[in-house]
């Protein structure tokens, strides 16, 4: 059969590090192995009930069964208004700093797409999302990475990037709660974020993905929170993580008023917005009962304070997460994070995702997912501690 060529902008896509890892995985569980994948970022738990129900009876409804309108319906919008004044006291405009997204995935790497030009500049954490680079990559733009280092809590540290490469910046990624460092943000930093952007010219763009997700009583920042960053910038929240509603690819963008008219724009020559039903399920999502949030996010805080303390006690000396679903957590030395999550995997048969498939900056560390019940989590650290690493 011919083979057609690919497109120079599908060439220039980074290559899928996590492909051979979740191929070794597989092929354990194929010859029978009980492998404990901690590797993915997927949440295990279902959706709330009244979310499932809301979608149940609106699939019926014989307007949703035609095309949505192009940008979305105005009530789904609205939902998002609400969400953030109640949850943020943010005002937003749900007619002009709304827009509804594929999933934040979409939004994240389409937005390189709609502001940058070939030669471009992005800022971009590293470690941080692949898929940033994905979007830079099919945009024909250039990465300048900005280091998260523990020593800085994980942010980027502004005065150590060089005034040259601020001045040549179009672009900025942020995300706190952090994938994959699990570090939250602070009120300061997102001030000089938005004093930096302003000075430089500089659009940011804050991935919020986790942003119902910390611990210890704490609840993550909105970069909205901040004065002046409506107008330098734009936020992307997803209910994915929310919600457990990861596999019903809703999501949007609030902020800046031309940047969301730029993502609608590009949105309008890809497709027609999301099925209706999907978009009054949403709503009942972020408008409906909330303790559903509360309750998962104990979960998670159980599941972690049980994972940690078990690697402390077997000698693995770690940082408690702060925010996301995930630990950082520092390789043994004599190890690369590859090698290390290698071993995991093929000694204790449990996955793990290595630090440097985020980054160069990420090399040193593993990402492991709180995603399966504390008794898998804990069987996990016997594993690791049968090694007789630490």
């Amino acid at each position: 059969m011919k083979s057609f060529a690919r497109s120079d902008a599908l060439n220039r896509l980074p290559e899928q590090f996590f492909a051979k890892l979740t191929k070794k995985a597989a092929a354990l569980s194929a010859e029978g192995h009980n492998v404990i994948n901690l590797g993915q970022g997927s949440p295990d738990l279902p959706t709330p009930p009244h979310i499932v129900d809301a979608m149940q009876q609106a699939v019926a409804k014989p307007k949703y069964h035609r095309y949505s309108p192009f940008q979305g319906y105005r009530f789904f919008k609205e939902a998002v208004a609400q969400f953030y004044k109640r949850e943020y006291d943010v005002d937003i405009d749900p007619e002009t700093e709304v827009a509804i997204l594929f999933g934040a995935k979409a939004g994240l790497v389409e937005i390189s797409q709609c502001l940058l030009n070939e030669g471009d500049t992005a800022l971009v954490p590293d470690p941080g999302y692949p898929d940033y680079w994905s979007g830079l990559a099919l945009a024909g733009a250039e990465m300048a990475m900005m280091p998260l280092k523990e020593a800085n809590g994980f942010l980027p540290d502004y005065t150590e990037l060089p005034t040259e490469v601020l001045n040549n910046s179009q672009l900025m990624f942020l995300n706190y709660p952090n994938n994959p460092t699990a570090a939250t943000a602070t009120a300061d930093f997102f001030r000089k974020t938005v004093d930096i952007a302003e000075k430089h010219d500089i659009c940011v763009v804050h991935d919020f993905a986790y942003g119902a997700l910390a611990y210890d009583g704490e609840k993550p920042v909105s970069f909205l929170q901040t004065d002046g960053a409506k107008n330098i910038g734009v936020e992307m929240y997803t209910l994915s993580k929310t919600y457990n509603m990861a596999g019903w690819r809703v999501g949007f963008a609030v902020g800046n008023a031309s940047v969301i008219e730029s993502l609608e724009l590009i949105q309008d020559h890809f497709n027609v917005s999301l099925f209706g039903a999907v978009q009054e399920a949403a709503q009942e999502a972020l408008l409906g009962p909330q303790q559903c949030v509360q309750d998962l996010i104990a979960i998670y805080q159980d599941r972690r304070d049980a994972f940690i303390n078990g690697l402390r006690d077997i000698g693995w000396e770690v940082r408690a997460p702060q925010g996301s679903f995930f630990a950082w957590l520092p390789v043994p030395n004599g190890y690369s994070s590859e090698a290390f999550a290698d071993v995991l995997l093929e000694q204790a048969h449990v996955v793990v995702a290595p630090g440097v498939g985020f980054g160069e900056q990420g090399e040193g560390y593993v990402r492991v997912g709180l995603l399966d019940s504390e008794e898998r989590l804990l069987e996990a650290v016997q594993r690791i501690k049968q090694l007789d690493i630490f």
